[in-house]
């Protein structure tokens, strides 16, 4: 039998790693790009409880299944997501579907990877695993840098659609591209582009940074657009959350999370797991370069960033930078995303121009000084 296999979207990494799915598979099937239906099917059959990455997910597997895949792959690690799989499983076998998951587990490195793929095909060899890995990490290194130019110009282009059109054009390429000189040279051909299209930037424009949960911050859908809505006021926003550093993350053996602590004291002692404490660590980051303010992203009962938020309202108390918090479950509204947005940027607007002069509190990276403004900051 013909191995048909599928995955879940998210943002458009498919064009990034679909080759690993079509190493191991006779057949690659794309579930539909989310829509309302997949959303529907996911919250139908989910537990009332589980966060909206599980529920999209399974809404993802459902579509997929129904077009004919026998295969699904599921990441896991991080927090309670490491446990989806099983029960995502569980459900839909109770639907009555008859397939094989694959449970791609992230603590066990690269070996235990190429040994998941040896399983699942025992011909494929590992210079062909340690191959289509290597394009892969260059497909995303490469998407990640030209989505980041996108984010921060797209609010201040001339002809409205002109980066749009763009980069459906670069994601048909680079779904085409499987050489990784191919890749660097798409990416160069790009980036020509892009700043080819003419934009009106001003030098002192507002800048927002978006943290939080991985899903939430990447998959538009999930969080309602929200980074092409505040676009449209004229923001430049930046985000640090990416498959490329979670690749990195990956590779480090744990390292960055000792570092993210350590960029976070005194806000944090200990790390808060999944990306909770990079939240901490990125919004301290981004206020010290002078960032206007920060939109904190997560889904509904998130536990690592609902513990971060504490830390984050001190930040945001201490240092005067509004943060905006949101939260996704099956009941947020996009009119109400909206309404919150627009209020966000006005006030952003008018604490930008009603003082111009003023100087912002300066960030140092001594104790010393940290605990001065701690101080200072409970007196007050």
């Amino acid at each position: 039998m013909k191995i048909k296999v599928s995955f879940p979207h998210m943002g458009n990494y498919v064009h990034a790693w679909k080759p690993l799915a079509e190493l191991v598979a006779d057949e690659v099937v794309v579930a539909p790009p989310i829509t309302k239906r997949t959303a529907e099917l996911g919250f139908k059959h989910s537990p009332e409880c589980v966060c909206i990455p599980f529920k999209y997910n399974l809404g993802n597997f459902i579509e997929a299944l129904e077009l004919g895949a026998n295969a699904l792959i599921q990441g896991g690690g991080g927090c309670r997501f490491g446990h989806y799989a099983e029960v995502q499983e569980g459900i839909l076998r109770k639907l009555g579907y008859d397939f094989r998951f694959i449970k791609l587990n992230d603590h066990y490195g690269i070996a235990g990877l190429a040994r998941d793929f040896k399983n699942i095909n025992p011909k494929i060899s590992y210079f062909a695993i340690a191959k289509i890995l290597a394009l892969c990490r260059e497909r995303v290194r490469c998407l990640d840098a030209i989505e980041d130019y996108v984010r921060k110009n797209i609010g201040f282009e001339k002809n409205k659609g002109e980066f749009d059109a763009a980069l459906e054009g670069f994601l048909a390429r680079l779904g085409n591209e499987y050489s990784i000189r191919g890749v660097w040279r798409l990416k160069k051909e790009f980036q020509k582009k892009f700043s080819a299209i003419g934009t009106d930037k001003p030098e002192n424009c507002l800048r927002v940074g978006v943290i939080g949960e991985i899903y939430a911050v990447m998959e538009p859908f999930c969080n309602f657009n929200l980074e092409k809505e505040l676009a449209k006021y004229g923001v430049e926003i930046t985000r640090f959350v990416n498959v490329t550093r979670v690749l990195h993350d990956f590779f480090s053996g744990g390292r960055n999370v000792k570092q993210h602590v350590k960029s976070a004291w005194p806000y944090l002692k200990y790390s808060l797991g999944a990306h909770g404490t990079e939240s901490v660590a990125r919004a301290e980051e981004m206020i010290r370069q002078g960032f206007d303010g920060i939109i904190h992203l997560k889904p509904f009962g998130c536990m690592p960033e609902v513990n971060a938020m504490s830390a984050l309202n001190n930040l945001s108390k201490d240092f005067r930078v509004p943060i905006l918090y949101f939260s996704f479950d099956s009941q947020t509204s996009r009119t109400g995303i909206a309404t919150r947005l627009e209020a966000f940027y006005d006030m952003l607007h008018m604490k930008k121009h009603q003082a111009p002069n003023s100087k912002q509190i300066p960030m140092f990276k001594t104790d010393s000084f940290r605990i001065l403004i701690l101080v200072l900051g409970n007196c007050l």
